[in-house]
């Protein structure tokens, strides 16, 4: 064998080799990463959105968000995401701002625990003061847009002097939670409070009867012992002890009570007192000259 057909017998076997390990690089080695790599453009290629239909996308999310919101917003209470447990002192604070002197608030943070899905803050509200200043700050916790609830409450009669006057007020215990999420989806993006103001309620402390009757420090007509001087069309005229004229009317407030009554036809007027808890009626009759 001439050395021409051996070269060329040792190039063909070199390139034989070649082939087949390029050919086992390629079809057995390289195969597992070709798929992995086209499947991942094949993703990619699906999310290949046309930036007019994006934007139809965002705006009906948009939408369809601020429905969620609204539903939310009019819900009688939420559950917001992840309170922070400073925020219960300032609704407190915000809500005592107002109140006399003679009312005052102790606020505790006690915890915080889960409640099924839902976690709470626990606080303990504890003081003294006037009873609708207290039943003020009760209302407002339990109507607070923010869900929070009130589990125990205790309250007792508490009696104060102040410049020789009794003060009824009461003292009070309480446990409040504040509820939080660990997502938003209890919640609108933008609080709106409820209405947190009350009228006065009937003060279930305050003794129906007591000794102690309040000065006459706005130095109103003292029915006790006065007499009725005239009847006129706007009113009547009458005297105290003091020999102090007033003019008064129907509706009229006087030391102790009110005049509920002007009588034109039997020259008489009527008032009603409230003497330490004690309702009199006392009825003036027109003097007549003998």
């Amino acid at each position: 064998m001439n050395k021409k057909l051996i070269s060329t017998l040792s190039v063909l076997a070199l390139l034989i080799i070649i082939l087949v390990v390029g050919g086992i690089y390629l079809f057995v080695i390289q195969r597992g990463a070709i798929s992995e790599r086209q499947e991942k453009l094949d993703e990619l290629n699906k999310n290949v959105y046309d930036p007019a239909e994006l934007n139809e996308r965002y705006l009906a999310l948009e939408k369809r968000s601020a429905e969620l919101d609204s539903i939310l917003a009019h819900r009688e209470f939420n559950i917001p995401q992840n309170v922070s447990s400073i925020k219960f002192y300032n609704f407190i604070n915000s809500i005592v701002a107002n109140f006399p002197e003679v009312t005052q608030v102790n606020v505790e943070y006690l915890r915080q625990a889960p409640a099924k899905e839902f976690f709470f803050h626990e606080y303990k509200l504890s003081g003294g003061g006037n009873f609708n200043d207290v039943y003020k700050m009760i209302y407002a916790i339990e109507q607070s847009k923010e869900l929070k609830k009130i589990t125990k409450l205790t309250l007792s009669n508490l009696i104060k002097t102040e410049d020789d006057i009794p003060l009824f007020l009461v003292n009070f215990e309480l446990i409040a939670q504040v509820y939080f999420s660990s997502d938003n989806r209890f919640a609108p993006a933008e609080l709106v409070e409820n209405k947190l103001t009350t009228e006065p309620i009937y003060d279930a402390f305050y003794p129906l009867i007591r000794n102690e009757i309040p000065p006459n420090v706005d130095n109103l007509l003292d029915v006790q012992g006065a007499r009725l001087l005239a009847l006129i069309p706007e009113g009547a005229f009458v005297a105290d002890t003091k020999g102090n004229t007033y003019l008064v009317w129907e509706g009229e407030q006087v030391y102790l009570g009110y005049l509920t009554k002007i009588d034109y036809d039997n020259n008489t007027v009527s008032f009603i007192l409230n003497k330490g808890g004690i309702i009199e009626k006392v009825t003036l009759e027109l003097e007549r000259n003998k």
